[in-house]
């Protein structure tokens, strides 16, 4: 009977020969998978809304550039909490990168075993090393492994970007603080004004000059501004709330926060609408997806192949109660394994089914941030730009407010009208105000807004996504 050996050797030698050959395939690119995910978009050459030529203002807080605003957006960079989640997603997106790469490596164990016979110190003595060597032929292992990494990838992305908004939201937060601290002084002189007009109303009546219509009237204006105070005071001690709880504080609305504005800042250049995929850390994340499901497709059909594994042995016995040979010492082995699955009922098949399933809604979730960037721009641009307009029509309603009230004031002096009418006037100045002031609180909040849809930071970035960014492929290291 003929011996097997040599034809076993031959088809070891076959199958490992292949490992140099069997390239694996590589995700689509940038410029694919925007075709891909998204067929019906028309990309214009510029935005559509009003926006500021010039490139995209990549780091710093611009005019909001104040110590304690810094001072507050770092602390919420330590302490808040759904960052720290996000932190512990990378950290475990690390770690399955590391037990990815090691497939691809040879594993090695260590045995050993001592013994003797009872009433006696004779025995055997037995120390192995074992090695196995799975050989990544059809790529199984390398597709695993580059999907671990494109994983870790899109979780560093996504902290990066979990970073920004958490920044956005305490600017955002701290505007909104001193918007309402703004608010509740100028309606706390509108309600003293009413109070005012109250009085003297009812001194009117009094004296049988006025009505007791003018009265009640006067008490419900009143009324109207002390239910404006008292909605606006709630909603300050609610934004101070809502700060504290993003720096991981107790929500006891005691922080303490800026009591005027910072500057207006000026138009912010807003780029190109090309450029923005390429810039937000969001996107390139869902890309980064996109090719983990990608590999993770093609690791499930590798795994449908043969499996080629490598073993080898190497040891030493020693005995006191048996004779041992001479060549008997050291002991090894070499040998190797061919696994191929033959029947599973279908599961191979489902799981690749799956993975391809999951590979298509990677592509639709890219499209559905990609769409949504886009919209977060053009919305902020076009609001900055009706928001600028309107304050420049509310600053001159303010200023024509004014300048009758000025008249009213010098019509009261030679005495053309009372006091009742003076202090109308000045409340028509200060509802003015209060629009203003909300105008350009939304104003300021929309400046940030745009400023992280560009993909603009308010903190610097972590090295390791910057260099995500720069190379969006990260490749595992491999034998």
């Amino acid at each position: 009977m003929a011996s097997l050996k040599p034809l076993s050797n031959g088809v070891f030698a076959a199958v490992i020969g292949l490992l140099a050959g069997c390239g694996l395939h590589t995700p689509p690119d940038s410029a694919q998978l925007r075709q891909d995910a998204l067929p019906n978009l028309h990309l214009p050459q510029q935005w559509k809304a009003p926006a500021q030529a010039g490139e995209v203002l990549s780091a710093g807080f611009g005019s909001f550039s104040q110590p304690a605003l810094e001072a507050l957006v770092h602390e919420a960079l330590i302490y808040n909490a759904d960052l720290r989640a996000a932190a512990a997603r990378v950290e475990q997106a690390a770690g399955y990168v590391t037990i990815a790469g090691a497939d691809l490596w040879p594993s090695l164990t260590g045995a050993a075993k001592g013994g003797g016979k009872w009433g006696g110190g004779d025995g055997m003595n037995t120390a192995v090393l074992a090695a196995s060597w799975e050989l990544d032929v059809w790529g199984r292992q390398r597709y695993g492994a580059h999907a671990a990494a494109d994983t870790y990838a899109s979780a560093q992305l996504d902290y990066a970007y979990a970073q920004q908004s958490l920044a956005a939201m305490v600017i955002r937060s701290w505007l909104l603080t001193i918007a309402s601290a703004q608010q509740e002084a100028v309606l706390t002189a509108m309600a003293q004004a009413a109070e005012q007009i109250v009085s003297l109303s009812q001194k009117r009546k009094d004296i049988g000059t006025g009505s007791e219509q003018d009265v009640v009237k006067a008490q419900a204006t009143l009324g109207e501004y002390r239910d404006a105070l008292r909605e606006v005071q709630f909603a300050r001690t609610q934004a101070l709330r809502a700060l504290e709880i993003l720096l991981g504080r107790y929500p006891a609305a005691e922080i303490l926060t800026a009591s005027h504005f910072p500057a207006m800042p000026a138009p912010a250049p807003a780029g190109l609408p090309s450029e923005l995929l390429e810039r937000r850390p969001d996107v390139v994340a869902a890309e980064r997806r996109v090719a983990a499901a990608f590999n993770q497709t093609e690791e499930a059909r590798a795994a449908r192949l043969p499996t080629l594994s490598l073993t080898a042995t190497f040891g030493a016995v020693s005995s006191d109660l048996i004779m041992l040979k001479s060549n008997s010492n050291p002991i090894g082995g070499l040998g190797g394994s061919l696994l191929w699955p033959l029947f599973n009922a279908g599961a191979l098949e489902a799981q690749v089914e799956i993975r391809n399933a999951q590979q298509k809604e990677a592509v639709a979730n890219y499209a559905v941030v990609g769409l949504r960037a886009f919209n977060e721009v053009e919305q902020a641009l076009a609001g900055e730009t009706a928001l600028r307009e309107r304050q420049v029509i509310l600053q001159q309603v303010m200023s024509d407010r004014q300048r009758s009230a000025d008249l009213s004031a010098v019509q009261y002096q030679v005495g053309r009208v009372d006091k009742r009418s003076v202090l109308k006037e000045q409340l028509s100045v200060e509802s003015a105000r209060l629009s203003l002031l909300q105008v350009q609180s939304e104003y300021l909040a929309q400046r940030v807004n745009l400023h992280l849809a560009l993909g603009g930071s308010f903190v610097t970035l972590p090295a390791s996504s910057e260099a995500v960014m720069a190379r969006k492929e990260e490749s595992p290291a491999s034998p």
